[in-house]
């Protein structure tokens, strides 16, 4: 005899059979069943309530960062829905796994075939409109197919590239009874092996080269591989370079790392690129950001060897000869670190002087306060944290000057860019790491999604919340000063923009305040007291991000210019 349940109780059984213990979300009329479900199953999973369904789906993202398990948010139809989608493109984006539940309308109140906008209270085909920025989306019509529905969701989120999916559930679907020993499940296909050819040819490749380096991106972290990649980079024995959003996979201070590419990153960094005869692409999917407006001006002397899991990404071919290699890093990093021929390390000695002769070269270049407050605030905080930051200037600052120990995971929004991600990102990441976390912002991304610090110290979650406040969109207000003449539209005090008095701010959400004015005001107690806090880092108005790139240069030529005397010094090394 079959035993008969629920939908909505099924689904909430299979996410926390799956270990996820932390969802995300918001009520309304159409997740009813499944907030009941919830409830009844709070000792095995917890649904957290946020204050805007655009915090949930954020949340999901930073809780699957850190526990490498599917961020899990639900919504109800119609504006609850439509407000996930700015977090569920952020996920696709940077191939982050999340699986998006939203309620929709009993199927009997459904549009159908009818020429009409909408039937239903709240319909909205929510479907059509993630199709391009999730793995898969479907409604489930026929409580049979659940089973089916959310193992297939699952499997794709986490396999290959992983990336969001969305499971559209009609509430008379979510009350229906099923017998779930009766359902069919979801077999998936067999993976691509690993080309061991193909990957012999790059250890030839790394043979042969005089100067080489890796180049690596947050695939290797988002496939749960940093820890074996370490061990490969101490294999290999040659210098590395990240991308911005993997500058956390080694510690800052470790001896193979030479800083993040591209239009705001480190002068060294990309001065080795422009000067290394071979590039191991691992994990990135070299964007426009990291190499350049000009193709042909990025690594001109390098070899390019790619690995990539999506193969679409080999689309965008960099370099006419590049050798693509179509593999997942899991399969790929343990293959070469068993495979590789540590004497060839010893080979790369006069390489490793010329990276620390032009790192020599460019240590005096001089950087903005705001830098030497986020380098001296990196101090302070100890090691087994997590960080996450928002977009715009307090983002670069970070990537730029953050001292990150070898412990620290770092959390960004990156391809979509969404300010607002940090606050609820690092909530997400509070439940998916059970760890401390220091959020970073600045004073237009943290009230995007301000209504979440209620989240925060409803919880009394040990998030220490950092605001670096210009009092103007600091980013655009230097784009206009560069290109419109100084005319600051929109983006400062007295033409468009202000910004509340955080102080304040602190004082309704009942949380801690402190305020810092330069690098001496940063006390450890800001960082390392119990529970939460709203830490101010008070900025003048005009604030800048330097280095960075200017249109059609080469990537190591960035602006503020360097003197020419150093810069062909360093391009003759």
């Amino acid at each position: 005899m079959f035993i008969k349940m629920k939908i909505s109780d099924y689904i909430v059984s299979f996410l926390a059979s799956k270990g996820i213990t932390d969802v995300f979300g918001y009520p309304g009329g159409m997740v009813t069943h499944l907030m009941d479900s919830f409830g009844k199953q709070k000792d095995h999973i917890v649904a957290h309530v946020n204050y805007h369904e655009q915090g949930s789906a954020f949340c999901a993202c930073g809780y699957a960062q850190t526990s490498h398990l599917p961020g899990v948010a639900y919504a109800t139809s119609g504006p609850g829905a439509t407000n996930l989608i700015t977090g569920i493109a952020n996920a696709y984006f940077d191939s982050i796994p999340c699986l998006f539940l939203t309620g929709q309308v009993n199927t009997y109140e459904s549009i159908g075939d009818l020429k009409v906008r909408q039937k239903g209270f709240q319909e909205t085909d929510i479907i059509s409109m993630v199709k391009s920025i999730t793995k898969y989306a479907v409604q489930v019509n026929n409580p049979e197919d659940i089973r089916y529905e959310l193992e297939k969701a699952f499997h794709l989120s986490v396999s290959t590239r992983p990336g969001p999916v969305l499971l559209d559930i009609p509430m008379n679907i979510q009350r229906q009874d099923i017998e779930p020993d009766e359902l069919r499940g979801f077999e998936p296909s067999p993976q691509r092996p690993v080309n061991s050819n193909a990957l012999r040819d790059v250890l030839k490749a790394l043979e042969t080269a005089s100067r080489p380096c890796i180049l690596v991106g947050a695939g290797v972290k988002t496939c749960g591989m940093v820890n074996e990649f370490r061990k490969l980079v101490n294999h290999l024995g040659i210098p590395v370079i990240s991308s911005m959003l993997a500058v956390d996979i080694l510690a800052t201070d470790s001896k193979n790392n030479y800083g993040f590419i591209g239009a705001y990153g480190d002068r060294k960094a990309n001065f080795i690129i422009a000067k290394c005869d071979l590039i191991l692409s691992i994990g990135s999917r070299l964007d426009c950001r990291q190499i350049g407006s000009n193709k042909e001006k990025f690594a001109p002397q390098a070899k390019l060897i790619r690995f990539e899991v999506d193969e679409g990404e080999l689309s965008n071919v960099i370099k006419p000869d590049e050798q693509q290699i179509v593999a997942d890093l899991r399969e790929v990093i343990p293959w070469l670190c068993k495979n590789v021929n540590t004497a060839n390390s010893k080979l790369y000695s006069n390489w490793f002087n010329v990276c620390n002769e032009i790192t020599k070269q460019l240590a005096t270049q001089e950087s903005e306060e705001p830098n030497h407050i986020m380098k001296q605030i990196s101090h302070y905080i100890p090691d087994d944290v997590v960080l996450t930051t928002d977009v715009g200037q307090n983002q670069v600052w970070f990537a730029q000057s953050f001292d990150i120990k070898e412990n620290q995971k770092v959390l960004f929004s990156g391809g979509h860019g969404a300010m607002g991600y940090s606050l609820p990102a690092a909530i997400g990441a509070c439940y998916g790491s059970n760890k401390n976390v220091v959020s970073f912002n600045g004073d237009g991304g943290i009230q995007m999604n301000i209504q979440e610090l209620q989240f925060v110290n409803r919880e009394k979650l040990p998030i220490k919340i950092v605001v670096f406040n210009n009092s103007a969109l600091g980013m655009i207000r230097h784009f206009q000063e560069m290109y419109f003449d100084s005319f600051y539209m929109q983006t400062i005090q007295n033409n468009g923009y202000t910004v509340p008095s955080f102080e304040k701010i602190a004082a309704a959400y009942q949380l801690p305040y402190f305020c810092i004015e330069n690098e001496y005001d940063c006390k450890a107690e800001m960082f390392t007291e119990d529970g939460p806090a709203i830490i101010e880092v008070v900025l003048p108005q005009t604030t800048y991000v330097f280095p960075k790139l200017a249109i059609n240069k080469p990537n190591q030529d960035q602006e503020p210019p360097i003197s020419r005397s150093v810069y062909d010094y360093i391009m003759k090394l």
